[in-house]
C-alpha cells in the first residue's frame, strides 16, 4: 500500500512528509531547554551514598562552586581580605547555596591561598542536581558577583567542577550551531558532485535534514520522562545528516539503475522501494541494535545516545523510503546525468580493484592487515581517567583559573575526598584520620578530633568539632596533593578505601566520584561488547543465511575501529594532534566518549556492510559464482559506499574545529574510522577474504540453514539484465 501511494501520489506524499517536518521543527525548537546537563556519577555508587549521607545529615558536600580572588596585593591585605570575606557572605547567603567558606573564614587551611600570596579561594557547596545549579544557581551567582564587585585590582572567577561543565555545555551548543552552518552547504556542495543534479541533492540533503529535525524532536519529547543530555544533540546532526544522506544515497542510486534498465519512473519507483527499501530497513536495524546496547549502562549520559541513535535510523529511513522516493518518482529520468540513458553501469575502478585484489588476496591481505594493525597499534597503550577543565581551551576563563590553581596551589580543598563513619567513637575516628593521613598522595585530614598531616596531629579539634559529627556517625575530609589526583585519582581513592576501620564507612567525595564513573562504565564493557557482536551476528545470519559472513564482519569492523582508538591514544591522550587541534592533553582519556564512538562506529560499519553483502548476495544468490559475484558486488555498491562514507565523515569531521575536546576526539576518530572502513576494509580485505572462503562465505549448517528458511530475510532475486557488466 505505502509503495503504492509513494509511486502514484507522490505530491499528496511530499505535501504529508512537509507537514510532518514543520511538526519536528516545532517540537525540536525548544530542544536545548528541555535536555538535562548530566553529572559523572553511578547510581547506586559509594561516592554517591556518601554525596547523599553528606546531604542528609550533615547539611553539607563536596564543594562544586569555587571563586578564585586574585589581587596586584597580598590576599592578607585589608582591603583585599574585605572583599574575600564579602564574597564568602554573598555565596554563604545566595539562593540555592547551602553553605560556603573561605581563605578568609576562621580556622581555614593554608592551602586556601596560593604560593605566591595574591591568590585565594571561596569554596561553596550547592545542593540539587545539574540542571539546577549549571541552568539556575551559577548564572545567577555570576551576575550578582561581576554587578556587586568592580574593583580593577581585585579579579574575581567563576569556577567548580559545576561551572567547569556548564561552560563545556555552552560551548557544545555554540559548536552544534556553527557545524550545522558549515555542515549543510559542504554536503549539498558533494552531493552535487556525486550527482551533477541540484534538485537531487537537494533532496537527498533533505532527508538528512529531516532526521536531524525529527530526531530533535523525540529527543524533546522523551525528555519528559527521563534526562538526556545536551551532547545527545551533537550526535544528531552529525548522524541525522549522515544516516540521512547515506540512506538516501542507496535509495537513489537503486532508482537509478532502474531507470538505466529502462523502466519508466513509476515502475522504477515500485522497483527501488521493494530492493533498497528493504536494504535500508535492515540497515537501519543493525545501527540502531549497535546503539541500543547503551541501554546497559544505568549512566543518563550514554542511555542519552542510545536515545539519539534510535531517533536518528527511525528519521532516516522514514525520510529516505517514504518522503525521497516521492521525490524521486517525481524527477523521473531527471535524477540521470546527462547522456546517462538504459544501459548497464561499467564496472568502474572498484570493481577492477576487487579483481586484482582477488588475483592475489593473501598479498593484498596481508597488506591490509598490517597497515591497520599499524594504525591501530598505539591503541595498547590506553588510559582512562576522569574529564576536567582541559576539555576547553585555554583562554577560557574557567580553563585560566584552573591552570592558576596547578601552578600557585599544592592542593585545591574542593577536591578533598569526603569519608562517612557509622556507629564510631573519638578515639576510633582520632585513629583512622591519622592512618588516612599516611597514605602517599594525601596533604591533611581533618575530623572532629583534629587535624592530622603525615599520621601525627598537627591541630586539636576546635569550635567547629560539631559539624563533622551527628550522633554516632561523623565525617572525615582528605585533601589530596593536585600531583597524585592529577597522576593516579584510581589508586588514591582505592588506597583511601584500603585503610583498616573499626567502623563501616563510606568514601566519596569529587575525586571518587569519578573513579566510580569510570569503574561503572567499564565494569559493563565486556557485556556491551559481547551484545554488540551477538545482535549484529543475528541480524547478518537473517540476512545472509550464512555463519562465515556475520564472523568475518565483526573481524573487519573491529580492524577498523582499533585505527580509530590508535588515533585516539597517539593524537589525543599523547597529544600528537594538540599543535593542530589547539587542546590540551592531559595523558588520560575518558571512557564515555571512547565507548560511545565504539558503538557509532561498529552501527556504521554493519551499515555499509549491509550495503555491500546485500548487492553481493543477490548476484551469488543468481549466478551462483563466489569470484563474479564479489566484483560485481563491490563494483556496484562501492561507489555508493564512497560517497556516502565521505559525506559522513566529512559532517563528523567538522566537529575537529570545537573548542571542546570532547567533540574534537569525535569527529576526527569517527571520521577516520568511516573512512577506513569504506576503503581499507571494503576495497581490499572484504574481497581478499572472500575469495580466500570462496564458497564457505555462504555456509551455514544445515539446521541454520532451515531456520534461515523459515525466518530469514530473503531479497527478490533480480533480473539477469543487472549482472551484464563483466567481472
Amino acid at each position: 500500500m505505502l509503495i503504492r501511494a509513494v509511486s502514484t501520489r507522490p505530491r499528496t506524499v511530499i505535501t504529508v512528509s512537509g507537514l510532518i517536518f514543520a511538526l519536528y521543527l516545532a517540537l525540536s525548537a525548544a530542544v536545548f531547554d528541555a535536555l538535562s546537563l548530566n553529572r559523572y556519577e553511578a547510581p547506586g555508587s559509594e561516592s554517591l551514598q556518601v554525596r547523599t549521607a553528606l546531604a542528609e545529615r550533615f547539611g553539607t558536600g563536596s564543594p562544586n562552586i569555587a571563586v578564585l580572588v586574585t589581587s596586584d596585593s597580598d590576599v592578607d591585605d585589608p582591603d583585599v581580605a574585605a572583599v574575600g570575606k564579602e564574597v564568602t557572605a554573598l555565596l554563604a547567603g545566595f539562593p540555592g547555596i547551602g553553605a560556603a567558606r573561605s581563605y578568609w573564614t576562621p580556622g581555614a587551611p593554608e592551602s586556601l591561598a596560593g604560593r605566591d600570596g595574591t591568590t585565594a579561594l571561596v569554596l561553596a557547596w550547592a545542593p540539587g542536581d545539574a540542571d539546577l545549579v549549571r541552568g539556575e544557581v551559577l548564572p545567577a551567582l555570576d551576575a550578582a558577583i561581576h554587578r556587586q564587585f568592580d574593583d580593577a585590582s581585585i579579579r574575581l572567577t567563576l569556577g567548580g567542577a559545576d561551572e567547569v561543565f556548564r561552560t563545556v555545555a555552552e560551548q557544545a551548543r555554540a559548536d552544534f550551531l556553527r557545524a550545522e552552518m558549515i555542515v549543510v552547504p559542504l554536503v549539498l556542495g558533494l552531493l552535487w558532485l556525486v550527482y551533477r543534479r541540484f534538485r537531487v541533492a537537494a533532496a537527498t540533503l533533505a532527508v538528512g535534514l529531516y532526521s536531524v529535525a525529527g530526531t530533535l524532536a523525540i529527543l524533546r519529547l522523551v525528555s519528559a520522562f527521563t534526562d538526556i543530555s545536551t551532547f545527545a544533540a551533537n550526535i544528531a546532526l552529525v548522524m541525522g545528516i549522515g544516516l540521512g544522506v547515506d540512506y538516501g544515497l542507496f535509495m537513489t542510486y537503486r532508482f537509478r539503475e532502474e531507470l538505466r534498465r529502462g523502466s519508466d519512473p513509476e515502475q522504477a519507483t515500485k522497483d527501488a522501494m521493494r530492493s533498497a527499501g528493504r536494504t535500508i530497513l535492515f540497515s537501519g536495524a543493525t545501527v540502531a541494535a549497535s546503539l541500543a546496547v547503551l541501554f546497559v549502562f544505568p549512566l543518563p549520559f550514554l542511555s542519552s545516545f542510545a536515545y539519539a541513535g534510535i531517533a536518528v535510523v527511525l528519521t532516516a529511513i522514514l525520510g529516505s523510503t517514504v518522503f525521497l522516493p516521492a521525490v524521486l518518482r517525481l524527477l523521473g529520468t531527471r535524477v540521470l546525468r546527462r547522456n546517462e540513458g538504459a544501459t548497464a553501469v561499467d564496472a568502474g575502478g572498484w570493481a577492477r580493484l576487487a579483481s586484482r585484489v582477488m588475483r592475489r588476496p593473501v598479498a593484498f591481505g596481508a597488506l591490509g592487515l598490517v597497515l591497520l594493525i599499524a594504525l591501530g597499534a598505539p591503541a595498547v597503550a590506553t588510559e582512562f581517567g576522569a574529564p576536567d577543565d582541559r576539555l576547553l581551551r585555554a583562554g577560557q576563563p574557567v580553563r585560566d583559573m584552573y591552570d592558576t590553581i596547578r601552578e600557585e596551589f599544592e592542593a585545591e580543598d574542593a577536591d578533598a575526598v569526603y569519608i562517612v563513619a557509622e556507629s564510631a567513637t573519638d578515639a576510633q575516628i582520632g585513629r583512622f584520620a591519622l592512618d588516612v593521613s599516611l597514605v602517599d598522595g594525601i596533604v591533611r585530614v581533618d575530623s572532629a578530633t583534629g587535624s592530622f598531616e603525615n599520621g601525627a596531629l598537627v591541630e586539636s579539634a576546635g569550635a567547629d568539632r560539631e559539624r563533622f559529627r551527628d550522633g554516632d556517625a561523623a565525617y572525615l575530609t582528605a585533601l589530596p596533593t593536585s600531583d597524585r589526583l592529577s597522576s593516579d585519582p584510581g589508586g588514591l581513592i582505592a588506597d583511601v578505601r584500603g585503610v583498616d576501620h573499626a567502623f563501616p564507612a563510606l568514601v566519596g567525595g569529587y575525586p571518587a566520584e569519578l573513579v566510580d564513573y569510570r569503574a561503572a562504565v567499564l565494569e559493563r564493557l565486556p557485556v556491551v561488547l559481547l551484545l554488540i557482536l551477538v545482535v549484529t551476528f543475528v541480524l547478518l545470519f537473517l540476512m545472509t543465511g550464512s555463519v562465515v559472513a556475520p564472523l568475518k564482519a565483526s573481524v573487519l569492523n573491529l580492524l577498523s575501529l582499533s585505527v580509530m582508538f590508535g588515533v585516539l591514544v597517539w593524537g589525543f591522550q599523547e597529544g600528537a594532534l594538540a599543535p593542530l587541534l589547539g587542546f590540551t592533553p592531559t595523558g588520560v582519556i575518558e571512557p564515555s566518549i571512547p565507548l560511545l564512538m565504539f558503538c557509532v562506529a561498529y552501527g556504521l560499519s554493519m551499515d555499509y556492510e549491509v550495503f555491500l553483502l546485500a548487492r553481493i548476495k543477490e548476484d551469488y544468490d543468481l549466478t551462483g559464482d563466489p569470484r563474479a559475484s564479489v566484483v560485481r558486488g563491490i563494483g556496484r555498491s562501492a561507489p555508493l559506499i564512497g560517497a556516502a562514507a565521505l559525506t559522513l565523515g566529512t559532517s563528523f569531521l567538522v566537529y575537529a574545529t570545537s573548542e571542546v575536546t570532547f567533540l574534537q576526539q569525535l569527529g576526527v576518530g569517527m571520521a577516520l574510522a568511516v573512512l577506513v572502513d569504506a576503503t581499507v576494509i571494503r576495497g581490499i580485505l572484504l574481497p581478499a577474504f572472500m575469495r580466500l572462503a570462496g564458497r564457505a562465505n555462504w555456509w551455514a549448517p544445515a539446521p541454520m540453514r532451515r531456520l534461515h528458511a523459515r525466518i530469514g530475510w530473503h531479497e527478490a532475486v533480480p533480473s539477469a539484465r543487472e549482472f551484464q557488466s563483466p567481472a
